[in-house]
């Protein structure tokens, strides 16, 4: 049998596979055995309670769906007593992922939710800034490196900063997250679109624009996590229409060390457990022992790839 084991950081993972923050609850286990992931990334919570974003929330697109979901949450209190003990009897890594408005409220929360049962922190820091306009704190390197050292600072717990894909450099702001202590990324999140209804005009989400997710966003994604996998040495988590084995294989080479499915899940509740086994029969079939040995080992002209890089950072 091949090694699937990888490791994200001092975070040991059984394999490289575990599910995208948002689109995944405690009830998948009725669909697959939660103990056979790589680790379990529970939807994020916010500081505060909220309602989230107006319906409709979701609206399916060519290869895809937007959602504008708005991460309703009851609070970290309720968090702690009602979510969290159900993730926690599985044997498997738990990932609490962590939306706040403002620096500090992501630090006083990543601070309160650095416990014992919790293996990682996830820091969505993709989410909108109200102290800069609403602008998501990973849109630049700056606010990128304000919130995450603010975070570090409040915690020793190992912790991962989630990335948005509607960065102009996304190098910079990977290298600044990593400069400000992150012990990983995670590449990244949704597209930011739209949809229109053309009998009523109206457009098809509730909030006007939403993330775009799904195999229609994976050639973008897959070109982020090489990006930042060439700025960065800490390790990267990719995600972005992961939906087969050869998909998380794809992005292991582009340079993740582990990867996160979204959408797919929605699709067929079971579909990580068939990534994984897809894994293993790779391995088999291409006589690759250690999975984690694929990790940015795609093949490049160097120079070829160097120019690319230099005109895509520099365009924006």
């Amino acid at each position: 049998m091949a090694d699937l084991s990888v490791k994200v950081g001092d975070i040991s993972l059984q394999n490289p596979v575990m599910p995208a923050s948002g689109c995944f609850a405690i009830e998948y286990q009725e669909a697959l055995d939660l103990s056979r992931l790589g680790a379990l990334v529970i939807k994020s919570v916010s500081p505060k309670s909220r309602a989230g974003n107006p319906t409709p929330r979701v609206a399916e697109t060519h290869g895809g769906m937007l959602n504008s979901i708005g991460i309703p949450s009851k609070g970290l209190d309720y968090y702690r007593r009602e979510v969290l003990p159900a993730y926690t009897a599985f044997g498997t890594p738990v990932v609490v992922s962590i939306s706040a408005d403002t620096v500090d409220e992501f630090a006083d929360a990543c601070a309160e939710m650095s416990l014992p049962e919790v293996a990682v922190i996830e820091a969505n820091i993709s989410c909108p800034n109200l102290e800069a306009d609403g602008m998501a704190f990973a849109m630049s390197p700056d606010t990128t490196y304000k919130v995450v050292s603010a975070i570090r600072g409040r915690t020793k717990h190992p912790f991962w900063v989630k990335l948005t894909p509607n960065a102009s450099n996304i190098a910079a702001v990977a290298k600044a997250a990593e400069e400000a202590g992150a012990d990983a990324i995670v590449m990244g999140n949704t597209i930011l679109g739209m949809a229109i209804d053309v009998r009523t005009r109206k457009p098809k989400l509730g909030n006007v624009m939403g993330g775009l997710s799904g195999p229609a966003i994976k050639p973008i994604a897959l070109r982020l996590v090489h990006q930042c996998y060439r700025a960065v040495r800490v390790p990267i988590i990719g995600c972005g229409g992961i939906s087969s084995a050869e998909d998380a294989i794809e992005f292991m080479l582009a340079g993740a060390s582990a990867v996160q499915v979204g959408t797919a899940s929605f699709l067929d509740p079971g579909i990580m457990s068939k990534i994984i086994a897809g894994l293993e029969a790779y391995c088999v079939e291409m006589g690759v022992s250690h999975l984690r040995e694929l990790t940015g080992q795609v093949k490049l002209d160097r120079q070829l790839t160097d120019r690319w890089l230099r005109f895509a950072q520099q365009s924006g």
